[in-house]
């Protein structure tokens, strides 16, 4: 039986300390491969196709000025929206999971998607035309945050947050939040009414570097590593909240700092892309079967899958019902229905 020391690497410092097994790493770094080889042939992949090398030399500024045009200004922005969103959704359910400690928990199922679109909604009918695009994240954001301590609060019965009434008040809410948002697109123009619709469906059609690219990089920069460090405190948490305290932990507060970063990393990538179901509730339970439960790595494998998967329902989207472009939201809920429909079937003796 080999030394526990032999299959972890450990990083160590004076306020913090990280470790991560070996077989998590390689699954890290295999799922890292993955995307970017899907990322190559997912931009080469269109109307005019162009060779995965190709593809490579135009991103770095080495290949033809037609192929450079239609990598870097036409797509690559969309494959890169699909990361960002992807990975932002999936790191938000994982540590929803965690916080809450319910496998049901996602962006989708506590409201936090419906309350993001209906922020969005809200910015485009009101303000589109007084302030700047960038600070639509901030509407986005807030309105998940609304939404989400709102139907956490509701949730609330006696010592804590039952799995069930969770669930089943944020998919109500979530219904509520969505007649408010068809309601404003119906009295809008109709340039309000295709731009709700979009977020309404989910998708990342027609994104730019300078209104999408750049506005949502910052937040997923900042929330992503903050939420990677801090999200070591779940471990201890799982545990339970005696144990937790006895070790030293302030549990309230760390679950709260935590709440924080996940609706803030969700509520942004909602702003961009909507309302892109079931990721949240699918790549953490994906990452879990791969690496376990301990969320050093959980979640950037969370992420690294999320990316994937909405890479996967983007291209698919694009290419399958050409020329028309279906939102990848609807690939999204077309896999994951059916596995909250199983989730919900085996937690029902809970």
């Amino acid at each position: 039986m080999s030394r526990p020391s032999s299959r972890y690497f450990a990083v160590r410092g004076k306020a913090f300390s990280y470790l991560v097994s070996k077989r998590a790493l390689a699954i890290t770094l295999l799922l890292l491969f993955i995307t970017i080889a899907i990322m190559i042939l997912s931009t080469g992949i269109g109307s005019v196709y162009i060779p995965p090398g190709e593809v490579v030399r135009s991103v770095f500024g080495f290949g033809d000025d037609s192929s450079e045009m239609i990598v870097r200004s036409l797509r690559l922005p969309r494959i890169l929206m699909a990361v960002l969103i992807g990975a932002s959704l999936a790191v938000a359910g994982a540590i929803l999971q965690g916080v809450v400690r319910n496998s049901l928990a996602s962006p989708d199922t506590v409201g936090m998607t419906g309350g993001g679109t209906l922020g969005a909604v809200s910015f485009f009918f009101f303000f589109s035309d007084k302030i700047t695009i960038h600070l639509l994240p901030v509407f986005a954001i807030a309105g998940a945050f609304i939404a989400t301590f709102v139907v956490y609060a509701l949730s609330w019965k006696g010592d804590g947050v039952t799995p069930l009434r969770l669930v089943l008040i944020g998919i109500g809410f979530a219904a509520a939040m969505s007649s408010i948002s068809y309601m404003m697109l119906i009295s809008g123009p109709v340039v309000l009414a295709n731009q709700s619709l979009t977020f309404m469906t989910g998708s990342i059609y027609g994104v730019s570097w300078e209104k999408s690219v750049t506005p949502l990089l910052p937040w997923f920069i900042v929330l992503l590593p903050l939420i990677i460090v801090y999200s070591r405190h779940v471990n201890i948490q799982e545990l339970g909240e005696e144990v937790a305290r006895s070790v030293g932990s302030a549990v309230q507060r760390q679950r709260f700092l935590l709440l924080l970063l996940s609706v803030a990393l969700g509520g942004a990538a909602v702003a961009f892309g909507g309302a892109i179901g079931f990721i949240g509730l699918m790549a953490p339970h994906m990452a879990r079967k791969l690496v376990g439960p301990a969320f050093g790595a959980l979640v950037p494998v969370s992420a690294l899958i999320g990316a994937i998967v909405l890479l996967l329902s983007d291209l698919a989207g694009r290419t399958l019902f050409a020329p028309l472009d279906i939102p990848a939201g609807v690939f999204t809920a077309c896999i994951g229905a059916p596995f909250f429909v199983y989730l919900l079937y085996r937690s029902r003796s809970r």
